[in-house]
């Protein structure tokens, strides 16, 4: 078997490269994986990039096979779907998605892997991590039928709880976002889009993914009595002011963080990490998550394609990277 690789670096903030790798023989209780799929998430992924990550959260932002330390050289991603080239028998052949970053082969121990429903095709399945921290969200909010929810944010995180949202009975549901052209994703989702100013208001919850002051400012304002905001946005080393006079007390607000890092102690007892990606990768079967993929590049791409997403100049929700078999 190949045992070599390409691996995806930032070696400094706002500079990528792609370097050689030499991987190691797996082990009996490992698995050598070949990339098929890799994602950009072009929220917490190019904050890495620009070097954002503050001091007091190194430790904590670091992803499962992270590779070097914030802002630089680092190796940084949770996105990949491959295919099981050694391993035990029951994985060998099969598709898996890992908390893994952009690397043509790699080498991790076999329960850091789970497999692909046959359903889900390997190109949508790299939105598992994100659908992931969609699903912890919801085990935090825990929404009720009929509740009037908004999502503000239309960015990956905001779109993929929208996205579950859709199913629930008898909701009301917006997507709000600023950029109008996050109604045509709304309308693949099924879910209905407002620009902030046109936001239905009296919400029991509100999903807050805007990453900006104003989003967080306008969750609090579309909330009914006693309604609450599920945060989850990740601001870097940004500061934001929050609204805390006003009505807030009289309300009876509340603001609450969700962060994928821990398992919601709402989900029923038993339910780890693993069982919370195979739910995941089970919800993908859904084709109207197709349509937060806006994008798709080759591997060798990257170290020009980073620099574009990071600023804004390439607009993205995910964007696919696709590596050739002889990668």
């Amino acid at each position: 078997m190949n045992h070599s690789a390409r691996a995806f670096w930032l070696r400094s903030p706002g500079e990528g490269e792609i370097r050689d790798v030499t991987l190691p023989a797996p082990t009996g209780d490992e698995v050598l994986v070949r990339t098929l799929f890799s994602g950009v998430s072009r929220g917490t992924e190019t904050l890495v990039f620009r070097g954002r990550v503050p001091a007091s959260q190194h430790a904590v932002m670091r992803a499962p096979f992270q590779e070097g330390d914030f802002p630089g050289p680092v190796k940084y991603g949770y996105l990949n779907v491959g295919t099981v080239e050694e391993g035990p028998e029951e994985l060998a052949g099969r598709t898996v998605f890992c908390l893994y970053p952009h690397q043509s082969r790699y080498v991790v121990p076999a329960a850091a892997v789970t497999v692909v429903p046959e359903r889900v095709p390997a190109e949508r399945a790299v939105l598992a991590g994100t659908v992931e921290t969609a699903v912890n969200a919801l085990w935090d909010a825990a929404p009720l039928i009929g509740d009037r929810i908004a999502v503000v944010g239309g960015g990956m995180v905001g779109c993929s709880v929208a996205a579950l949202l859709a199913r629930f009975p008898g909701v009301r549901l917006q997507l709000v976002d600023t950029d109008p052209a996050r109604r045509a994703t709304a309308g693949a989702l099924g879910v209905d889009f407002a620009t902030p100013g046109d936001a239905l208001g009296d919400c029991d919850l509100v999903v807050h993914a805007s990453a900006s002051e104003e989003g967080l400012t306008r969750s609090l304002e579309l909330l009914a009595a006693e309604g609450t905001v599920i945060e989850l946005s990740w601001y870097g080393d940004r500061r934001v002011a929050l609204p805390l006079g006003e009505a807030f007390h009289s309300r009876r607000l509340t603001v609450r963080g969700s962060q994928v890092g821990t398992v919601s102690p709402a989900a029923r007892a038993g339910r780890g990490y693993a069982e919370r990606m195979a739910l995941a990768l089970d919800l993908l079967a859904n084709p109207a998550l197709d349509a937060l993929v806006t994008g798709e590049s080759a591997f060798e791409e990257l170290p020009a394609l980073m620099p574009e997403l990071a600023s804004g100049r390439l607009p993205a929700l995910c964007h696919r990277i696709r590596y050739g078999a002889g990668t």
